[in-house]
């Protein structure tokens, strides 16, 4: 089971054949669009891309800065992305971008859902990914964090 895994090797292993390209995909858009300073790693029970403590570790709960995460559900993918829930800006400009595309938008707060390989605008994706660095993350956390 994915929720056991500790490395993402164990995560794709763990993920059933039904969902493999779908997760795959999108898994490799992040990789190729990933700024660097992140790394891939296994937390929560999903693959997460993170600031490394190593290179911040004065975060509010000793766990790494997290950018994205993408996880295998019971129905669906689910793509959490940071970068777009923390920022009012990124939301507005990443919710035009997939609405432009003409497929539907599946998203929550800071989730977004996917079924198939069909419902992923991949270059709005690779975009949103891109978008934030992990010194761009850092200073959205430490302005959070300050105190008053």
């Amino acid at each position: 089971m994915a929720g056991a895994a500790t490395t993402p090797e164990q995560y794709l292993a763990a993920l059933p054949a039904e969902r493999r390209e779908l997760f795959e995909r999108i898994r490799q858009t992040i990789l190729d669009n990933l700024p660097p300073g992140f790394e891939e790693t296994v937390a929560f029970g999903m693959l997460g891309y993170v600031v490394p403590l190593a290179d911040f570790p004065d975060t509010y709960n000793g766990q790494a800065l997290q950018s994205v995460a993408l996880a295998n559900q019971k129905q669906y993918v689910s793509l959490y992305l940071m970068g777009v829930y923390g920022d009012p800006a990124e939301h507005d400009w990443f919710v035009g971008a997939w609405k432009d595309t003409d497929r539907k938008l599946d998203m929550g707060k800071s989730c977004v859902r996917f079924r198939k390989v069909e419902d992923v605008a991949f270059d709005v994706l690779a975009e949103a990914v891109a978008r934030v660095t992990p010194q761009q993350l850092i200073a959205v956390h430490e302005a959070a964090h300050r105190p008053a």
